[in-house]
């Protein structure tokens, strides 16, 4: 599974002409800078401040009195807050899961391929041998299927987006028709397929949905967000491919991303430059925690550990990137600067892709769940950089 960040446009919509600032800055809340120290980088292991005690002469007179307490060596308890600087990050391997880096596909099981064609390219996957890519076609999108050689063997209509399995042997994506205008069309015809063409190609058509966003394909299930209105609240729905319907989950409403250990994000509270989200059982909707600090984006694969980014998105890219406890949703870490993309690449470490702003040069940074530290994962360049699906 691979939660996309930025799919939270359509829901702060509403509000967020009132939040954006000249120029296309972030217009949400910034995390924290007191007290942050810039992001170690992973091959270097954590540096324990020591000092050394002053001798004390022997007293004269009567002796000093033994303090009551003695001041603890241990650093304090609690969350660990990390500003990344780019240009201070050492390197390490590239990232093990697929990206996009100019117009080639790299990383995860299979060979560099290069998408053909010049129209803007929205989103990668692999699927077994193959390579998926999401680009531009007249007012809307198409999305090509590659082989290992980079000779496209199929174009499907349409489609937006594209979710995984973790292990890459399927993938699920999404299709809505446009306007000439680029204005969305009702309905949706949501694609499930397994990798060398096991089991066939599996389709279903939800009619007289909007706002159709891919969670997640986990245990089976393709999960998706949509709303009956055009501008109407929306919920969550299950679909088992091969099946003919997908199932409404009422009780799991503005869904932001599923797990795989039967949990989900929901968007609960939506204000003016902020909100609160809360983790769901899946389908019962029990809520087990709530946050009004951070926004769920995402979960590592095994689901113990939930990703998340500002309470309010809206703009350029999110100022700060956290990992929650799935337990009870308290702060593992969060780091700070501007990411475009916050994606598990396993279970211990978070993919960021950052910048410093629109036209810089950007990285994938890689970063360990447990330490804080992080390091360049692709060398701090101009062009295209995408992580993928």
């Amino acid at each position: 599974m691979r939660v996309q960040n930025g799919r939270l446009v359509a829901l702060v919509a509403a509000v967020a002409v009132a939040a954006v600032t000249g120029g296309g800055a972030l217009a949400w809340r910034q995390g924290p800078q007191a007290n942050e120290a810039d992001a170690a980088p992973l091959s270097s292991s954590p540096t324990t401040a020591t000092s050394t005690p002053t001798k004390t002469p022997t007293p004269t007179a009567k002796p000093t009195p033994t303090p009551s307490s003695t001041p603890s060596s241990k650093p304090t308890a609690g969350p660990v807050k990390t500003k990344i600087d780019l240009k201070k990050l050492t390197t390490g391997r590239t990232p093990q899961i697929t990206y996009l880096s100019g117009r080639t596909i790299r990383g995860g099981a299979g060979e560099d391929v290069k998408v053909p064609g010049t129209t803007d390219i929205q989103e990668v996957a692999r699927l077994g041998g193959s390579s998926l890519a999401v680009v531009t076609k007249g007012f809307g999108n198409e999305m090509l299927t590659i082989d290992s050689e980079g000779n496209v063997t199929r174009r499907t209509p349409d489609i937006t987006q594209i979710v995984t399995t973790d292990d890459g042997s399927a993938a699920a994506y999404a299709g809505t028709k446009r306007k000439d205008t680029g204005e969305e069309t009702a309905g949706a015809t949501i694609y499930a397929e397994q990798a060398e063409g096991q089991g066939g190609l599996q389709k279903i058509t939800v009619p007289d949905i909007w706002n159709t966003t891919l969670e997640a394909y986990v245990n089976g299930k393709v999960y998706f967000d949509a709303s009956t209105a055009q501008d109407g609240p929306s919920a969550l729905y299950e679909w088992t491919p091969g099946e003919s319907k997908a199932a409404l989950l009422k009780s799991i409403p503005s869904a932001l991303a599923v797990s795989s250990t039967g949990t989900a994000g929901s968007l609960t509270t939506l204000a003016d430059q902020s909100s609160c989200s809360s983790l769901l059982t899946v389908p019962a909707g029990k809520r087990l925690w709530r946050t009004c600090d951070y926004m769920i984006t995402g979960f590592t694969p095994d689901g113990a550990t939930v990703i998340g980014g500002s309470k309010y998105q809206d703009g350029y890219g999110d100022g700060i990137a956290v990992v929650l406890d799935a337990k009870n949703g308290s702060l593992l870490h969060e780091w700070s600067g501007v990411f475009r993309q916050a994606i598990p690449e396993d279970d211990q470490h978070l993919l960021l892709l950052a910048d410093d702003g629109d036209e810089t040069p950007a990285s994938i940074v890689r970063c360990t769940i447990t330490t804080g530290a992080c390091e360049l994962a692709t060398p701090l360049a101009k062009g295209q950089l995408l992580i993928g699906a």
